[in-house]
């Protein structure tokens, strides 16, 4: 955008307004990029300290902005907006839900998330508030907004990973990539309920629980092998929170191809992330109505057999 307007001569420019801090505010002591959570993390929150949270009276300067032109702000219709078929969240900041956060994210049967991510991805919702929410309510969900800026940082000061992996010796694996299996990934017919009850729930709502997230992507990427820019590409279409930045940045990180990522021999089983996160199957039943009759597919790999495959191509495509 900006390079049009240069080149139609029409000013441009730009303001920090989607995180706290930017690509370049949160820097190692050699002023490189942070490229490893825990440390980016710890400066993140010694510069907040210092530097608090500068708020913006963002609204007083749009409505006087509107009231100084002659022409009448386009209607969301006249845009080209229609009314979508989704139901979407509040962006009302819920303090007792972020207050149990810590204790109650991992679990999807309780649907005890803050759903804020659409709001944070669209500018309907100010980080900064979230951000003074979490320093008052809970320092691990203030941790996932810390997490958001990592990626997006990442995104910034190391543009290649848009579309190839950060650690480039993993754009070296020898992908399956079987049509027939994604498209039972994408339709949620795995055979692996925590799996199919994800991918359903994305289809229909265009949200997904931020633990099943993880277990889906594992498993597209090491159970069944394939390149984990599909997934990527299939979230990037379905989300309604979808951000470039967070949605590569977690899935590189599924993969172990990203930066800080989990290591390639750390395997989701799908049947145990059920029974530790959903042990009455509730998340389950809700997206799966023919969940425990023969209606419901057999799996499509065999969980050993698949962890086998994958640390086999890995370690080849990692060692050469």
């Amino acid at each position: 955008m900006a390079e049009a307007l240069k080149s139609s001569g029409i000013g441009f420019e730009t303001f920090k307004d989607q995180v706290l801090f930017e690509a370049d505010e949160i820097l190692k002591p050699d002023g490189k990029p942070y490229v490893v959570f825990t440390p980016y993390s710890k400066k993140w929150l010694e510069k907040l300290n210092t530097d608090g949270v500068v708020q913006f009276d963002s609204e007083s300067g749009l409505n006087n902005f509107i009231a100084s032109t002659d022409s009448k702000m386009p209607s969301l219709q006249e845009i080209g907006f229609t009314v979508g078929r989704f139901s979407i969240p509040g962006s009302i900041i819920m303090e007792d839900l972020i207050k149990n956060y810590a204790e109650t994210r991992n679990f999807p049967g309780l649907d005890s998330t803050s759903r804020l991510g659409l709001h944070l991805r669209f500018g309907t919702i100010s980080v900064r508030d979230c951000i003074i929410a979490g320093m008052k309510l809970s320092a691990v969900w203030l941790n996932e907004l810390i997490w958001r800026e990592f990626f997006m940082q990442i995104l910034a000061n190391f543009p290649h990973v848009e579309k190839s992996a950060f650690r480039n010796e993993y754009d070296r694996i020898q992908w399956l990539n079987d049509e027939a299996l994604f498209e039972k990934w994408c339709d949620g017919r795995t055979g692996y309920p925590m799996v199919d009850a994800g991918m359903r729930e994305l289809s229909q709502t265009g949200f997904m629980h931020n633990r099943v997230r993880m277990v889906v992507a594992g498993f597209l990427v090491k159970h069944l092998l394939i390149d984990w820019r599909w997934g990527e590409a299939w979230f990037a279409e379905k989300l309604l929170d979808f951000e470039l930045s967070s949605n590569n940045g977690n899935w590189q990180w599924a993969a172990g191809s990203g930066c800080d990522a989990a290591p390639y021999f750390r395997i989701f089983n799908p049947a145990e992330q059920a029974r530790k996160f959903d042990p009455q199957a509730i998340y389950i039943k809700k997206w799966i109505p023919e969940y425990g009759t023969p209606a419901y597919p057999q799996p499509v790999v065999e969980h050993t057999e698949a962890r086998k495959r994958c640390l086999s191509a890995f370690q080849s495509a990692l060692k050469s």
